[in-house]
Order: structure tokens, then sequence, then C-alpha cells
């Protein structure tokens, strides 16, 4: 699904219409005053300064334009899912925003037993029978082909790399973990076959590879990160939120110059702690897309023609290098901008199962 849906609000059209016609703006400050906008967090919660945070800042910035209180639900583990949607809807919320593909089946359970709720998904289309349809009608899934930012990141990183040796891990091998991995391995491929080098992409083979079986941050996710970093990796994409704490613990404890690279977020803003191991980010802009989906919805423009984010229409990119410009020479930054020009213009396809 490359290409995307950009949400254009009413809100135009709607001061156009208090303007001709005054006595239908208490009609419309009604309207919004009854609008409730709702989010239920993955088991990251919102302060995981990742994709759950993103989402919320989302709802909050097209909330506050408004002019209403957004109510949000922290999730701490799976089985929180149906019974937070529930409570929601318990109380009358108008747009009900899940955050993650986890909540995919909580979330068409739902929209089908409440028609006349609205519900977003982020990272994930609701198509849970694999028929290429959203399996409710009251549904926009918001997503993202991250394979076409990270395919900038893998060229990026082998062109960086000293030792020759890259590496990814996730959380788990779902599609919207899978897909950054997709990316970086055929960026990475792509810098080999232009240089005429032999970089090596380490974690994932493009069908499985190194994955933590969870998406917090721990042991597990330290142990998988040191276990590729004792392959000689030196710029490492660990994928699945928080995760990417137990690599930088890892890389600070290996001692060895190794760049980290984040998801999501531009995680060099989201977390100091980490900032100075930062190569780059692959951003979703996961804040943006929820804001629009929002704001459309409290305007009385709901839209459930799924959005998804492309280089094209800016919804995902790689952050800026921040600590580490001085250290990727100028021809090669030049060379990730062409390619982002030729990824755009459909010169060179990144594949993923977003494609196509």
């Amino acid at each position: 699904m490359v290409g995307g849906l950009t949400l254009v609000t009413a809100s135009a059209l709607l001061l156009a219409g208090c303007a001709a016609a005054p006595e239908e703006d208490t009609d419309t400050t009604d309207a919004a005053s009854d609008f409730i906008p709702c989010m239920v967090s993955d088991a990251g919660g919102f302060d995981d300064k990742s994709f759950n945070q993103l989402g919320k800042e989302g709802i909050d910035k097209a909330a506050a334009e408004l002019g209403v209180e957004p109510i949000l639900v922290e999730s701490a583990v799976e089985t929180d899912y149906t019974s937070n949607i529930q409570s929601l809807i318990d109380q009358d919320c108008s747009l009900i925003v899940t955050v993650g593909f986890a909540l995919s089946t909580a979330t068409v359970e739902a929209a089908l037993a409440n028609p006349e709720v609205e519900f977003a998904i982020i990272d994930d289309a609701a198509d849970n029978d694999f028929d290429g349809t959203t399996d409710a009608p009251n549904i926009k899934p918001i997503l993202f082909d991250t394979s076409q930012a990270a395919y900038l990141a893998g060229y990026l990183s082998a062109g960086i790399s000293e030792t020759g040796v890259i590496g990814t891990f996730g959380g788990m091998n779902f599609p919207t973990v899978s897909i950054f991995m997709d990316g970086f391995k055929q960026g990475a491929e792509h810098y080999n076959e232009v240089n005429g080098t032999t970089v090596s992409v380490l974690g994932w083979d493009g069908a499985d590879g190194s994955f933590t079986g969870g998406f917090a941050a721990g042991t597990e996710a330290q142990a998988t990160a040191q276990a590729l970093i004792d392959q000689n990796v030196d710029v490492l994409l660990p994928v699945g939120g928080p995760i990417y704490q137990s690599a930088a613990s890892a890389i600070r404890d290996s001692g060895k110059s190794i760049a980290l690279l984040g998801v999501d977020a531009d995680v060099y803003d989201t977390d100091a702690t980490v900032a100075d191991l930062l190569l780059t980010s692959v951003r979703k802009g996961i804040d943006v897309a929820t804001y629009d989906a929002v704001l459309a919805a409290g305007n009385g423009d709901f839209d459930v023609t799924p959005y998804i984010g492309t280089l094209e229409n800016g919804g995902v990119g790689i952050a800026d290098y921040h600590d580490y410009a001085d250290k990727v020479p100028a021809e090669l930054d030049t060379a990730v901008q062409d390619l982002k020009a030729q990824i755009i213009s459909g010169e060179i396809t990144v594949s993923s199962y977003l494609a196509g």
C-alpha cells in the first residue's frame, strides 16, 4: 500500500458555515463539546518514548484544538485490552483510538458490537481474516510503510560501518516489526551493490531472525543485543518500543563504538539517556496521523479510508544525524537523499507487506 491519504479537516467549511448562518454556530459548538476522543495504549504505556507516546501527543493536540478533554487508558498486559476498550465505550466515547497491532482483535470485536462508535487503530489494518478489507466498517487503520525509511537507514548504516557487520533485532516477528528489518536489510544490500562492498546484516534473513519474545526492556532484550555485538556489529537497530534501552545498555557495557538506531520517534529528542549513541531514527508520523484522524472525527469528517504513511507523504522518514553528523561523510548523506528521491519517484521499489 504505497501512497496514502492525507486527511483534510472540515475546519474551513465549519467556519464558513458559521459566517453564512450565525444561528447554526450554537449547534456546531454543541457538537464539538459532545465529542469525546479516547485512546487505549498498548502494554508499553504512554511514557514508552515511542509509538504509545506519539499517539498520545497526537490525540492531546487535536483535543486541545477542538476544546475537549480526551480520555486515556493505559494497558498493563494484553488481557487489559478488551476491558479497557469497553470502559471507554461505557463512558460514551465518540472516537476510540487503539495503539498497536496487539489490540486488533479487541478493536474489531468492539467496533462490530458498537457500530455507532468510531474507531481508529495504529499500526494495524484490522483485517484479521486476511481478506484484504477492514473487518468492521467503523474502523480507520493508520499504517506506516516504514520499510521505505528503514531502507535509507540500512544504506546509511552500511556506509558508516567499519567492521562490515550491522545488525537488527525485534520484539516479536510481526509484520509491523519485521517491516523495519526488511527495509534495513534491503538498504544495506543496495549499498553493497552500488559500492562493491560486502557489509553483512545479522538478525534478519528476510523471513526470521533475532527476537526477544516481547516488547519490554530487560535481560532478554539486552542478551539479544549482546549476542549481535559479540558478532562484531557496529550499527544496531532494535525494533520494538523500549527494547532499544536494553540495546543501549549492552552497547555501553561492551565498551565498543557502536551506533544505535531508534524507531518510531526521533529517539534523540525523546530519550536523552541514549542520545549520544544515536546515528538516526526511523520515524513514523504517528503523532501527526493521529492528530489528523481525531481532528477530522471531531469536525464530523471521520473517514475510514486507511492512512498509509510513506516517504512521499511524509508519514515516514529518518531523523537528523544529530551528534553523528560529523561522522557521516557528505557524499554518503547525498546518496541517502538521492535514494529517498528515487523511492518517492518509483525508480526504486522497497519490498514490504504494505507495498503494492
